[in-house]
Formats: structure tokens, C-alpha cells, sequence
């Protein structure tokens, strides 16, 4: 019998958001850590508000709007209020009815800034991590580290000399003016860029070019390839060894650890650093390598080298399902609390795989 087409849609709906998702759904389980996150940070909530005026809009919303922005890759707040809107899923999610006002897509802007005041980012990336180690999902004995760069939402254009950052740009060539930048030495000493200030030129290595960026650092445990500790900096050459040291050595405990890096760690200064922390560096060899066969020698020192490779895999996530390949945001602060809330996002998804596999 042939189904009828309505063109009056029904008033009321009798199914609630909770039994449209699926028992399965990937989203229930990270929706119960985050929940569980939640709870622990009601206090810092408590005290970023005030007690009086009209209220806000809850910040465990938005900082679940945030997570979905990253676990679906959305690329603006627009989208993601338009989203919100209509989809169910979204709207369960975050913790909205299906007749709730969704808020303008300036709100995540305006509440930004309270949240890089109160460091709520970095605070929701411990507690996701409390939670894994309460699982019994970290290594306290194997790590691994290395940098990223992010390339920064700015034009090479906009990378101009210092005391020449009041003038007008050229003109020529309308909107987008033509400049050429041939024979021309550009150095962050004597350039800045009139868009981002935060950002530096750099470029990873021998024979890629330089770009305009912020260089993002990640520590992994070695057993479940969990993110640790991250960090975001300006681009210098020395930012990645000065990153690594600054999260090794807040690491709990004086358990004698390891940690496994690639050539760019190994120099003399930073292998030193290492040991007077007592960490056993697993960096891999240069021509003339701060290390010798005291140290590689050893089973474990291959078995890092081998499994320091995932860090890589954190990286690409986080450029790819994150957006963060280029940032969205300007300035060190607001890019900072992208690239943490994506650390966290990946070790939500990856805590999921892991305890479902157990």
C-alpha cells in the first residue's frame, strides 16, 4: 500500500532527545567523561561568574559546543550555531532541549576571553587525564615528545618591518595588493606581522619554505599514545627543547624515566638538562650525537624509537579532524586554548577506542 506525503507537519513530538540517540552512539560515552569533567569543575565555574545580573549562558554549554566543533570538524561558529539549530544529536550533546533558543554565534568570542582569564582549557585537559589514569590508561615510565608548527592566520603580506607597521600597505592591486617580497631580508628581529603580532616566521627545515606560525608541543605516554601534557609557543628554533623540558619537569614523581624524541633533541645542552632530571633521553642519532651506545644499546631504547612515531598520529589528528593545519584564531592566548581543548578532544576519542577494546 502506497505510504501518504502530508504537507502539514505534526505540532508535537513524543520522542525525547535521549531515546533519539542510539545506545551505541560513539558520542555517549564521550558525553559521560565530559559530563564527569564537568562536575569536578563546577567550583572554577562558581567563582568565573558573578552572583548577581542576568544569567549567562551556562559555560559547561559551551565548552561542549567547543568539543563538538572539533569532533565534527566544523570550521566556524557560525556553522556550528547553525547546526545546533537543527541537528538533535548536537543539541543532546550540549545539554539543549528541542525548543531551546540557540545563542548567537558571538557568544563563543565574548566568552573566550573569560575562558583564557580563568585557564578553563588547560583545567578540563587535566581532568579528562585524572580520568584516564584512574583507568589505568598512562605509562609513568615511557615518553615521547616533539613539535608541530601551526600556521597562523595571517597573511605574508601582513609581515612587515617593525617601524613601519603605522603606514598604510601598498595600495596597488585592489583588496589583495601585489607585493614582491624578491631580494628583500625579512627576520623576526626586524619584522612583525601587523595582523598577528604573535606569530613568527619559520620554516620546519632545510628546503621548506617559511611561513608565518606558532609551534604546538605534545608529551605522550608510550602505552595508549594518550597526550599528557601540551603546550603552544611562539616559533622559535629552540621552542621545542625548551617545551619538552618544561613539561618533563611536570611530570609527577622521581621515578627514572625515558623519553624518546627525534634528531632535533639531540644536542649536548638539551641531552645534559635531561639527565640532571633523571630522564634517560632516547633521542635519535645525529652524525655527532649527544648519546652513544651506553644508551642505545639497550631493548628499550628501539622500543621507543619505534612507538614515538604515534606522536605523529596525535599531529595529524589534530591538523585534520582539529582544523588547527591553520589556525582560526590570532593571537598566543586564543590559539593556545584551541590547540589544549583539541589535545583534549583527541584523548576523549582515543579513551573511547581504548575502553571499548577492553
Amino acid at each position: 500500500m502506497r505510504g501518504e506525503d502530508p504537507n502539514q507537519q505534526a505540532m508535537f513530538s513524543y520522542v525525547s532527545l535521549e531515546a533519539r540517540v542510539p545506545e551505541d552512539h560513539p558520542l555517549r560515552p564521550v558525553r559521560i567523561m565530559v559530563d564527569n569533567a564537568l562536575i569536578d569543575l563546577a567550583p572554577l565555574f562558581k567563582d568565573m561568574y558573578s552572583h548577581t545580573g542576568r544569567p549567562s549562558i551556562a559555560p559547561e554549554q559551551l565548552l561542549r559546543a567547543l568539543l563538538l566543533q572539533i569532533l565534527y570538524s566544523i570550521r566556524s561558529e557560525r556553522m556550528l550555531v547553525e547546526q545546533l539549530d537543527y541537528n538533535l544529536l548536537f543539541r543532546w550533546f550540549v545539554g539543549m532541549s528541542m525548543d531551546d533558543k540557540v545563542w548567537d554565534h558571538s557568544t563563543f568570542s565574548k566568552n573566550q576571553d573569560r575562558l583564557i582569564a580563568h585557564d578553563v582549557a588547560t583545567r578540563f585537559f587535566v581532568t579528562i587525564r585524572r580520568q584516564a589514569q584512574k583507568a589505568d590508561l598512562l605509562s609513568n615510565e615511557h615518553f615521547s615528545v616533539d613539535g608541530t608548527l601551526i600556521e597562523a592566520w595571517a597573511s605574508m603580506k601582513s609581515f612587515r618591518p617593525k617601524d613601519d607597521e603605522d603606514q598604510d600597505p601598498p595600495s596597488a592591486g585592489g583588496r589583495n595588493a601585489e607585493v614582491d617580497f624578491k631580494g628583500q631580508r625579512r627576520k623576526n628581529d626586524t619584522h612583525q606581522s601587523t595582523t598577528d603580532p604573535d606569530c613568527r616566521l619559520l620554516k620546519k627545515g632545510k628546503g621548506k619554505e617559511a611561513k608565518l606560525c606558532f609551534m604546538g608541543h605534545a608529551l605522550m605516554e608510550n602505552r595508549n599514545g594518550l597526550v599528557v601534557d601540551s603546550r603552544l609557543t611562539q616559533a622559535t628554533g629552540k621552542a621545542e627543547r625548551e617545551a619538552a623540558l618544561e613539561m618533563v619537569e611536570d611530570i609527577p614523581g622521581i621515578k627514572r624515566i625515558t623519553l624518546a624524541a627525534d634528531k632535533n633533541y639531540d644536542t649536548t645542552e638539551f641531552v645534559r638538562k635531561l639527565r640532571e632530571l633523571h630522564v634517560t633521553p632516547h633521542v635519535t642519532q645525529k652524525a655527532n650525537s649527544a648519546i652513544d651506545k651506553r644508551t642505545t644499546r639497550h631493548v628499550g631504547y628501539q622500543a621507543s624509537q619505534k612507538v614515538r612515531k604515534r606522536i605523529e598520529e596525535i599531529f595529524g589528528w589534530m591538523k585534520t579532524a582539529g582544523l588547527l593545519r591553520k589556525t582560526r584564531y590570532r593571537g598566543l592566548q586564543r590559539v593556545k586554548c584551541s590547540f589544549t581543548l583539541a589535545a583534549t578532544a583527541y584523548n576523549l576519542v582515543r579513551m573511547c577506542n581504548l575502553i571499548w577494546a577492553l
